[in-house]
């Protein structure tokens, strides 16, 4: 080619990548096909200059095309359009509030078996050691006041790979349909032709409550149970005070367990009272539950918040308010510590007889970690 082509065609192959959710999903294609024998030997004999121009197989060539359309129709108004051809499933799957023992054996399979996986803030290291050495990690983690990454482009990151045929495994603490937004996921992507799978994992309130011995009913003391949230969404600006209808909440004869309720506990305590549960109803507080830095905080309603502040029990803490709350037989800290730490040993041995990592997988990760190298990944 002349020399004004050869040019053009590095500065085409050496924009920066865009940080759209199209680009990033080109940025780490997993195990990709090799380059056809012609444009390996092109390759081998063109300059070390000629590999910055980018050789892509053609399967490469392919998807990065339908991306490439996309974006197009979605500047020209057609935001809902994305990749065509059939699309892969897509898991939720629910990895349980922390004990890898906890772990279905659906859930398992699925986490050995994926190509990508993306996984939030609150999966432990001792379950993401079971993943498959295949795969390719991201982390989508989310905690008050930051998010790693919006909830939107977590959305179009898993329609992206689905269409291209790889096995996505999206984890979530707990179940990921309560309170977990499996549900706005399920919906974003079925509404797109990607098929969903759900699979259900031990949720936080079923976790904790066994890992402490305190039933969420009992026929002497509770004939209920209810979950709510703590933590409104951004755009909600209602003081907590204005978001719950208490007098349903402040029944004496139900288990109330409070989700990501830490920052507004004093608020949500006192709404309680002010709707008339007694201040000497029992609570509980508990941090990192079923792990091996769980932290237990144990009140009467009344001074529950107070008690919390003094401990500084941090993120993620979950609380149970309710006279089933009287039974709790608190194991010593250590045999609580102990447990845990067995069952993540235990978890890490097995992870090391998993077969050793293939090369795509490690290309995989190599990639990923120059995209975070340059700012373009986190």
């Amino acid at each position: 080619p002349s020399a004004a082509s050869h040019r053009r065609v590095r500065e085409h192959t050496h924009m920066p990548l865009s940080l759209s959710l199209a680009t990033l999903s080109l940025a780490f294609p997993l195990r990709a096909p090799p380059l056809p024998p012609r444009a390996r030997v092109v390759a081998s004999a063109a300059s070390d200059d000629l590999s910055a121009l980018g050789f892509r197989s053609a399967a490469e060539a392919a998807a990065e095309q339908r991306l490439r359309r996309s974006r197009a129709e979605e500047a020209a108004g057609g935001a809902c359009a994305g990749p065509s051809g059939p699309a892969s499933s897509v898991y939720l799957v629910g990895v349980g509030p922390g004990d890898v023992e906890l772990l279905t054996v659906k859930a398992l399979r699925l986490m050995r078996d994926a190509d990508l996986v993306l996984y939030d803030r609150l999966i432990s290291p001792e379950v993401l050691s079971m993943v498959g050495p295949q795969a390719a990690m991201l982390y989508v983690g989310k905690e008050a006041g930051l998010h790693t990454r919006p909830q939107e482009e977590i959305h179009r990151l898993l329609h992206l790979y689905a269409h291209a045929g790889k096995s996505v495994v999206r984890l979530k603490g707990g179940d990921p349909t309560v309170f977990g937004r499996g549900g706005e996921e399920l919906e974003y992507l079925e509404a797109r032709g990607v098929p969903v799978q759900i699979v259900p994992g031990i949720t936080a309130a079923s976790g904790i409550a066994a890992a402490l011995r305190v039933p969420l009913t009992h026929r002497d003391y509770a004939d209920s149970v209810r979950f709510v949230t703590g933590h409104a969404r951004s755009e909600n600006s209602a003081p907590v005070a204005e978001r719950y209808r208490w007098e349903v909440l402040s029944d004496p004869s139900q288990t109330l367990v409070v989700y990501m309720g830490l920052s507004t506990l004093p608020q949500f305590a006192d709404g309680l009272l002010q709707a008339g549960l007694d201040a000497s109803t029992p609570a509980v507080a508990v941090q990192d539950g079923t792990t091996a830095t769980q932290r237990v905080v144990a009140a009467p309603l009344g001074g529950l918040a107070t008690a919390v502040e003094e401990a500084s029990l941090a993120s993620p803490t979950l609380v149970i308010i309710g006279r089933v709350v009287s039974l709790l037989r608190e194991a010593s800290a250590g045999e609580l510590a102990a447990a845990a730490a067995a069952a993540a040993s235990a978890a890490v041995s097995e992870a090391d007889t998993l077969p050793e990592p293939t090369a795509a997988a490690e290309e995989a990760r190599a990639l990923l970690d120059s995209l975070k190298a340059g700012g373009r990944l986190r």
